[in-house]
């Protein structure tokens, strides 16, 4: 690192510290550009939209089941199998049970899965692909060689085998391990971005200054890659819920009595053609979810990117090129007329 650099450095470390007889705490830009990045995903119809429907969503899943006076494992034995009704307002299934009832309970499970399993895959990914980009060496070679490993393992048997042995453990040993096979691809990216900022000035400057590891990396690296991680964590959500539902509907997955989406789709697959109502709901509350989780991650990310160009800038951009299109002869000439060894 530069001479000129590292003084600087310690100015400006000077001009920010409690009574350096500088002008005080410099303010990060983070909420300016906190809200250029909700600028732009409120530009994103879809991203809203999607962002509505989740919201709805997770106040059906924890607020339906107040709205209703049957819970998930009552049983109206005056009613099997009975259509919507004023009293059912999805049916009842074969045995009785009220669907909406089921349906809410289930959704909220998912729901919770699937935010635990992306808050905790995500979180250990960015550790992991932190600590591996940053500290290189021996330290990069054995987190590398961990990720290549469970890479190399096929998750689905894996869980398939050990999720029944935790039926005792509970819904969140199965969450711990959806999240086990979650973060190593997203680590992977982690690390790549870490070692491109590592050698960056920024971070030389914090480094040379004594500033420790673990706070370069949670003050400089990390902050540098949120955003990538905030997209991650929200598409791992969906991909989280996906494979519950998945696991759920061979029987690997939440346990009864409890329900979640993908064993009331596993129990009613056979009812959807003569009792529609029993497998319709859940069903179509997943795809919804699955969607609408894609949307926002679809605008997250165009949010995020400043590259990326909105319907807005397009058009903008259109009108630009046709107006500079008339004066591209009047430019031209300018830099034409201009002296030699003249910047234009």
């Amino acid at each position: 690192m530069s001479a000129e650099t590292f003084t600087a450095a310690a100015e400006l470390a000077d001009a920010t510290a409690p009574g350096g007889g500088g002008p005080g705490p410099v303010e990060p830009p983070l909420p300016g550009r906190g809200r250029v990045v909700l600028r732009r995903f409120a530009a994103r119809r879809g991203a809203l939209a999607g962002a509505g429907v989740v919201v709805l969503l997770f106040l059906l899943a924890f607020v339906g089941p107040h709205l209703t006076s049957w819970s998930y494992t009552d049983i109206d034995y005056t009613a099997l199998r009975e259509p919507p009704s004023s009293n059912h307002w999805f049916g009842t299934n074969r045995i009785g049970q009220d669907v909406f009832a089921q349906t809410v309970r289930g959704l909220q499970k998912s729901l919770l899965v699937g935010l635990l399993v992306g808050t905790v895959s995500t979180a250990v990914a960015a550790v992991v692909g932190a600590c591996a980009g940053y500290f290189g060496g021996w330290t990069d070679r054995g987190l590398m060689f961990l990720v290549d490993l469970l890479l190399v393992f096929p998750s689905f048997l894996v869980i398939a085998i050990l999720a029944p042995r935790l039926k005792g453990a509970g819904w969140l040993a199965f969450v711990g391990l959806l999240a086990l096979f979650a973060w190593m691809i997203t680590s992977r990216v982690v690390r790549s971005m870490t070692v491109s900022l590592r050698d960056r000035e920024f971070v030389r400057a914090a480094r040379f200054m004594g500033v420790r590891p673990v706070r370069i990396i949670t003050r400089h690296i990390l902050p540098n890659v949120a955003s990538f991680l905030i997209i991650d964590a929200t598409l791992t959500v969906g991909g989280a819920v996906m494979s519950e539902t998945a696991l759920s509907y061979f029987g690997f997955g939440i346990q009864s009595p409890d329900v979640s989406l993908g064993t009331l789709i596993s129990d009613y697959t056979g009812a959807a053609v003569t009792y529609p109502w029993m497998f319709f709901f859940a069903a179509g509350l997943l795809v919804v979810f699955v969607l609408a989780v894609n949307l926002i991650g679809d605008g997250l990310r165009d949010a995020f990117d400043p590259t990326a160009t909105g319907p807005g800038r397009r058009r903008r951009g259109s009108r630009g090129a046709r107006r500079g299109t008339g004066g591209a002869e009047s430019a031209g000439a300018g830099r034409a007329a201009a002296p030699e060894g003249t910047p234009s």
